[in-house]
């Protein structure tokens, strides 16, 4: 009996979600319905294709590439896709995580800066209230510290970095799956 409701439910979430990712426990049908009727019933980011919690804001979602997590899930995220998002599969965003793709000119506060995307590769973690910051990319299975500030890129990937401004702070192993 709960299979078969759980199956229902998540049919109707369809029509809310296009790419629902049914079989991930991380996202449960309760809160999924909750995101659901806040975001699309109430109108908090009423235009982001996937679930987002109602204290996150997502600008340009149509220039952020999702892997098979939901960006802005956790509370009080901040994700500004101007110049580009890639999110690679398994990155997980926690609470107050900013990512922010487009800068300010500095000559010019009323113009913005053109550059290249973010990229954070597959099996990472951005801990909570980490900031990363324009053009930076992130190799595989890389851990961002709680309250880092991401200035520049880690492209090799199996480390924690973490401090203002980030640095390496230590080599890990292969993500295991």
């Amino acid at each position: 009996m709960k299979n078969i409701l759980k199956s229902i439910l998540y049919f109707l979430l369809k029509f809310f979600y296009k790419e629902l990712n049914i079989n991930d426990p991380n996202y449960p049908v309760i809160e999924l319905l909750k995101y659901a009727y806040k975001q699309k019933v109430i109108g908090y980011n009423r235009k982001i294709p996937w679930p987002v919690h109602f204290t996150s804001q997502v600008k340009c979602p149509k220039k952020i590439q999702r892997g098979t997590k939901y960006p802005g899930f956790a509370k009080g995220c901040y994700i500004d896709g101007r110049n580009g998002i890639i999110f690679e599969e398994n990155v997980w965003t926690g609470p107050n995580v900013s990512i922010i793709s487009q800068n300010h000119d500095v000559l010019n506060f009323n113009k913005y800066l053109s550059g290249n995307p973010i990229i954070i590769r597959k099996n990472s973690w951005l801990a909570n209230g980490c900031i990363i910051l324009p053009e930076v990319e992130l190799g595989e299975h890389t851990i961002v510290a709680a309250g880092a500030v991401v200035t520049k890129s880690f492209p090799e990937g199996n480390q924690i970095i973490g401090g203002n401004p980030a640095q390496s702070i230590k080599k890990i192993g292969l993500y295991q799956e």
